[in-house]
């Protein structure tokens, strides 16, 4: 029979050569495949154990620096690529100074939505309005007229004290506190306007801490606050911040966007934000009651922290 059909034969032969050659062929290209993703997943690991001994070694030369600091700092720093997390003092009570602006901001807008105000609605001007560090609003004269949202953009963008007080008029002191605790602040109140150095000597204060400055942050991070319109609108208006003689100072301007509000007082020196690099983004709050002068060297271990952190990024 196999010699009346030779040609039948030699055929099915070529098709079992052909056929293991493809199974040897395959066998072959799976172990390659199979071994590249074995070095893959093992390079991967390495990275990641090299980044992370990094990130112990950053933990231990922050805290190192504020051991050296003559004041309280509280320090939240977070990864926000595998939310490795370094922290300090994180719920400890520090004068918020400016910094209450940001939950001034996101209760403007929550409040909008609960249709308690309208942020087209306008507001005029007055003698009283105009207090010490408002750069914007003490330049307009008595009787002008400005909407909410139009307010919002100085108070954030260049810390106008003027602008925040109107807002906090516009709310009442109640209301805003009651939409801190809504939007999930522990340990954040607003019990006195901006430059109120009076209510401030009779002990009423505005308190924040750094853990609830990076909740607010990371909301905002993850347009996890009310939704993703008015969370990108908050870290738009953030990252168009005016004041950059902290966290900013000492980063490259090119290839790096950094969404960041301060504070000053006497003897209070913060500031809180997210900076966008090119390796990985980080979230950095640092909040700083000293005992110095002047906020000088407050302002310089700020920036030093900052520049610490983003130097970690790019050593990767």
């Amino acid at each position: 029979m196999n010699e009346k059909f030779p040609g039948i034969m030699k055929s099915k032969k070529t098709v079992l050569i052909i056929l293991f050659i493809v199974i040897g062929l395959g066998l072959f290209f799976f172990y390659k495949n199979y071994e590249k993703r074995i070095q893959t997943i093992k390079s991967s690991r390495a990275l990641l154990e090299k980044k992370r001994q990094a990130w112990l070694k950053l933990k231990d030369i922050l805290e190192n620096k504020t051991r050296h600091f003559k004041g309280i700092v509280s320090l939240v720093v977070i990864n926000l690529d595998n939310h490795w997390e370094i922290a300090l003092n994180k719920d400890t009570l520090i004068p918020s100074a400016s910094l209450v602006k940001i939950p001034i901001m996101l209760s403007c807008f929550y409040a909008a939505q609960d249709d308690k105000i309208n942020l087209k609605d306008t507001i005029t001007l007055k003698f009283s309005d105009k207090v010490s560090g408002s750069k914007v609003l003490g330049k307009d004269p008595v009787g002008s007229v400005f909407t909410v949202e139009a307010l919002i953009d100085p108070m954030i963008t260049q810390s106008d004290n003027a602008a925040a007080n109107i807002l906090i008029d516009c709310l009442g002191f109640n209301t805003l506190n009651s939409y801190f605790k809504k939007m999930g602040l522990k340990n954040t109140n607003i019990a006195r306007k901006m430059m109120d150095f009076k209510e401030r000597r009779a002990g009423v204060e505005n308190y924040t801490t750094a853990q609830d400055m990076a909740y607010l942050l990371e909301e905002l991070y993850y347009k996890k606050f009310l939704n993703k319109d008015v969370s990108e609108k908050c870290l738009e208006l953030l990252g168009q911040q005016r004041i950059n003689d902290r966290i900013p100072r000492k980063l490259p301007k090119n290839g790096t966007f950094i969404a960041h509000k301060t504070g000053l007082e006497r003897h209070i020196c913060h500031d809180v934000g997210i900076v966008f690099t090119n390796k990985g983004n980080f979230l950095i709050c640092v909040l700083v009651k000293h005992e110095n002068k002047f906020a000088k060297p407050a302002k310089k271990l700020i920036s030093d922290m900052a520049l610490l952190v983003y130097d970690y990024y790019q050593s990767f």
